[in-house]
């Protein structure tokens, strides 16, 4: 599933095209993704101009002139494909070559200047709602999620408070959205090695004067991978494009993710990077520097 800086890049792509934009026609092939579409879902986006694109956690919001703001995920296999007379782009694409089978073109979006952006989702497990917008431009369907780890609010004493008395391993903890929103297994992965924290830690043990510079180290970590994956347009497992149609690149920068086996890269370490599962995913992490 793509993760925070993915859908950044995502984001980033569909926010060039559409802000500013009023959105001409919507075509729907089926009724429904994961979740059935919202009642009247073409009449309620016809007409209206895209005021801007944002990001809660994984979701992508696009805030319209009424007031409302269609909501994104793309699920497990979702990506929105930007045509543009004979050109077509796919901003973050995660399966960029199944993203060109029309048969799995779900959703399409006629803009006023012609552009067309078609999501795609072969496993369909991806979903679109609308929703009202309060006064301050938030949603109240997305306030059971945590913290935004690029948000001001968020440093050493931010997630610290939210760590305080969990008994969850770290790595469990990190995962949860409605504590920390957005974060994914790749990049905790690489944030813990960073903070040379272990992912078997309770996670309350970041919390309390003993934990401070625990929680200090990681949230700066955790700031740091994000920023640098998100400059690096993503990383690409399999066929993730940016919006130019070029890889991401931070695939090329992973320390311990998919590196069991593979020795330490910290200077003075002799240890080995290895491979455990914890609630049915993979951690890596280096067992003799993350303690």
């Amino acid at each position: 599933m793509p993760e925070l800086p993915e859908v950044e890049t995502v984001r980033r792509g569909l926010a060039e095209a559409m802000t500013g934009r009023r959105i001409a026609a919507v075509a729907l092939k089926r009724q429904d993704l994961r979740t059935p579409f919202p009642e009247r879902f073409v009449e309620r986006l016809v007409g209206r101009r895209v005021d801007g694109l944002s990001r809660r956690a994984k979701y992508i919001l696009a805030h319209l002139d009424s007031g409302e703001a269609l909501i994104m995920h793309l699920g497990m296999s979702g990506s929105f494909r930007i045509e543009r007379d004979a050109a077509a782009r796919t901003p973050g694409a995660f399966r960029f070559a199944r993203s060109k089978d029309q048969a799995h073109d779900h959703v399409t979006f006629v803009l006023s200047d012609g552009a067309r952006i078609v999501y795609n989702d072969p496993r369909r497990f991806g979903s679109m709602s609308l929703v009202a917008l309060d006064p301050s431009g938030s949603v109240a369907a997305l306030d059971g999620l945590g913290i935004e780890p690029l948000s001001d609010e968020f440093d050493g004493a931010a997630l610290a408070r939210v760590m305080a008395g969990r008994k969850a391993p770290l790595k469990a903890a990190l995962l949860d959205q409605g504590l920390v929103a957005g974060l994914g297994n790749i990049y905790v992965c690489e944030a813990l090695h960073r903070a040379k924290l272990s992912p078997r830690r309770a996670a309350g043990t970041l919390a309390g004067r003993s934990g401070a510079s625990r929680a200090k180290a990681l949230a700066q970590a955790i700031h740091s991978v994000l920023q640098e994956a998100i400059a690096a347009g993503g990383s690409s497992l399999r066929d993730h494009r940016r919006t130019d149609g070029g890889l991401g690149h931070f695939q090329h920068a992973f320390v311990v993710y998919e590196k069991e086996g593979v020795a330490c890269p910290r200077p003075r370490c002799r240890g080995r990077i290895v491979r455990i599962v914890q609630a049915g995913r993979s951690t890596f992490f280096c067992p003799i520097c993350q303690r």
